[in-house]
């Protein structure tokens, strides 16, 4: 779960090209959202001034949000402004992706086997 979420973070943090998986995009949210419950929590025992980190981090993982919410889109062959329509993009996010490569790169779930066709050809 973590090795999803440092490559979404750490690697592809402003990355708009390409694919993600389901499996990549829902793990990256429910480790953002555990950490905002977490960090939410400390903040209410503790101080309200931990909601400034709140908010620190919150900025820090807006851009990589939406980066890892456009390659979403990518998957399932649809063009990263889908994110912008209500309720239609959770249905995207929820749809499996495209089978092999689309407009926007491989497929990631199934890498191996495209070489393996390009390597027949």
């Amino acid at each position: 779960m973590l090795e999803v979420y440092k490559k979404v973070v750490m690697q592809n943090y402003a990355n708009f090209d390409g694919r993600a998986r389901r499996k990549e995009y829902w793990m990256f949210f429910l480790i953002n959202i555990i950490t905002g419950v977490v960090i939410g929590i400390l903040a209410a025992l503790i101080s309200e001034k931990l909601l400034i980190v709140a908010n620190i981090y919150n900025l820090a993982i807006l851009v990589p949000s939406i980066a890892v919410a456009v390659r979403r889109m990518h998957d399932v062959g649809k063009s990263g402004w889908f994110i912008l329509i209500p309720f239609y993009n959770l249905v995207l996010v929820c749809t499996e992706g495209e089978k092999g490569p689309n407009q926007y790169g491989a497929d990631p779930k199934n890498q191996l086997e495209e070489l393996d066709e390009i390597g027949k050809e």
